[in-house]
């Protein structure tokens, strides 16, 4: 398919497989001839794209024609969809186009249920850093891809380290395969203990903090998390779906749900067997006390939405939170 539309906030993901494309298609003695990356600003850029998808490459190898940034499945004119309409079908073999955007495509526009039935779409959103059983298995795939085994337990050090940072992770695999001397044999954790820089303050950990009550231990956390300059609203997001994923479970379990695959599926966690452990986290902690949570969780995503300080926000509400879980 000469077609492709790559989407998702996962720009590392997503430049490695721009990258593999045209590695596959152009000819590294031609490639300057028959690449072209035409950035948003330019004037009719969508335009410029068909027409150059439509010419015959220079030379030996494809023509590789990328639209970066694109915006047509967010917003379309009708004389560009009739332009799409007439193009896409008719690009030839020897030509690829690509759009690339870091927005979801709107399932409702004529141009995107055009590009799906054209085009290879792929998506290369950032995985949610409480799907721990997604981040890990992220951690296969790219050891994978630089040709290095893991052990079990070397893998979920990794994912606990690194997180859904894709650039990170595969800078670090990368070092440990230089530093893996025995490629037939699993790594081990302990090369992972000893090359990895763990960092002992997650959002996950802010989270547990907040649900134990310890005011002291979460600003301590916040703070740090801060001066690692994390994004505020990412930690926010971390503590959001966490504070969710626990508030489902307990709802679905004070409910008479003994079923961890019903309770799975509505907490939408990967792994039914995880259920178990969620469940003995929120054992001594109540459904009020976690929609009240949950309630000033919104409410400081809204504020700093909206432009309140990050560093004052944030302590005041980590204490509000933590407050909140604190034994009477």
């Amino acid at each position: 398919m000469p077609v492709y539309f790559f989407w998702g906030a996962d720009e590392f993901r997503m430049k490695k497989a721009v990258k593999t494309l045209c590695d596959r298609n152009l000819d590294a003695d031609w490639s300057s001839f028959n690449y072209e990356k035409i950035p948003p600003e330019q004037s009719d850029a969508v335009m410029q794209g068909l027409n150059q998808a439509m010419t015959p490459p220079f030379g030996m190898g494809k023509r590789v024609v990328w639209l970066a940034d694109t915006s047509v499945c967010q917003r379309c004119s009708a004389a560009l969809l009739a332009e799409l309409e007439r193009t896409l079908p008719n690009i030839p073999d020897s030509s690829i186009l690509l759009f690339t955007s870091g927005n979801k495509p709107d399932g409702r526009l004529k141009s995107t249920k055009l590009l799906k039935k054209h085009a290879d779409i792929r998506e290369f959103a950032t995985i949610p850093p409480w799907k721990i059983e997604q981040i890990e298995h992220q951690v296969y795939q790219v050891a994978k891809d630089v040709g290095l085994q893991l052990t079990p337990a070397a893998a979920s050090l990794l994912a606990e380290a690194i997180g859904a940072d894709t650039r990170r992770l595969y800078n670090e695999l990368e070092k440990l395969k230089t530093y893996w001397v025995e490629p037939k044999v699993a790594l081990p954790p302990d090369a992972v203990t000893d090359l990895v820089a763990t960092s002992t303050q997650s959002s996950l950990q802010l989270a547990a903090a907040l649900r134990q009550g310890q005011t002291d231990r979460a600003l301590t956390l916040i703070t740090e998390l801060l001066e690692r300059n994390e994004p505020a609203l990412r930690i926010v997001a971390t503590l959001v779906g966490q504070f969710r994923t626990w508030l489902w479970v307990k709802l679905m379990t004070d409910s008479g749900e003994r079923d961890t695959r019903t309770i799975a599926q509505a907490a939408d966690v990967g792994n039914p067997k995880r259920i178990y452990f969620l469940q003995k986290e929120i054992r001594n902690v109540s459904l009020p006390q976690l929609k009240s949570a949950l309630k000033l969780l919104l409410a400081l995503e809204y504020e700093l939405k909206r432009g309140a300080p990050e560093t004052v926000t944030l302590h005041t509400k980590v204490m509000q939170l933590a407050d909140c879980f604190r034994p009477i």
